[in-house]
């Protein structure tokens, strides 16, 4: 059985996602939370899910001595040391197409910026800001009539269909291919900014 931590602040649909994903799989997962009153741990408790507080400072600590296959940020607040990174294997997932908007607000600063595609990335955590190796892209089309509230849609949307179909693939010593988002899909092309209604309602399986 694999073993992933979820670590995150307090936003719980990544990890829903995740969670429905792999359920009935054989994943077990532990969600991390450097906030004692999280809606995280909250929600991690009334499904059941493994759960712990682990302030920011004993990360090294706890991630040096658990063995995960995979630790797995959904918006956390802080930056990994060196020293927590080298304890374990992290993804993070950021709202962009590294590496262009890096860093916080990235889905408004390309918006405003008039990109004409933009998009989201999971990419592995090194000490470098959203620096380290990419692992999976995929775009999503800024079309000349798109408000910022569709953008925004469609890229939470794509976060929530992208995320776990990589983590599975990274557990299983995959490489990670795109197409892999079209099995049974009747969209192959033009971005997850023209199927939308694709992304959103295969995100997860529903429990």
């Amino acid at each position: 059985m694999k073993k992933i931590a979820i670590l995150g602040s307090d936003k719980v649909e990544l990890f829903e996602n995740i969670y429905r994903y792999f359920k009935g799989k054989d994943v077990d997962i532990t969600v991390i939370s450097d906030n004692v009153n999280s809606e995280l741990l909250f929600l991690a408790k009334n499904l059941g899910v493994s759960f712990k507080h682990v302030p920011e400072k004993e990360n090294v600590e706890y991630f040096g001595s658990n063995n995960f296959d995979l630790i797995v940020l959904t918006d956390y607040r802080h930056n990994l040391s060196e020293e927590v990174i080298e304890s374990g294997k992290f993804i993070n997932i950021h709202p962009s197409l590294l590496p262009a908007f890096k860093g916080e607000d990235a889905i408004y600063r390309a918006f405003v910026a008039g990109v004409k595609v933009s998009g989201v990335t999971v990419h592995w955590i090194t000490n470098e800001p959203d620096g380290g190796k990419i692992l999976a892209q995929y775009p999503v089309l800024i079309g000349n009539t798109t408000h910022y509230d569709e953008f925004e849609t469609e890229i939470h949307d794509l976060q929530n269909f992208l995320y776990p179909k990589v983590i599975d693939a990274i557990l299983n010593d995959k490489v990670f291919d795109f197409t892999d988002l079209f099995e049974n899909a009747k969209c192959h092309s033009g971005g997850c900014g023209n199927c939308s209604s694709h992304c959103n309602n295969n995100s997860a399986e529903k429990p």
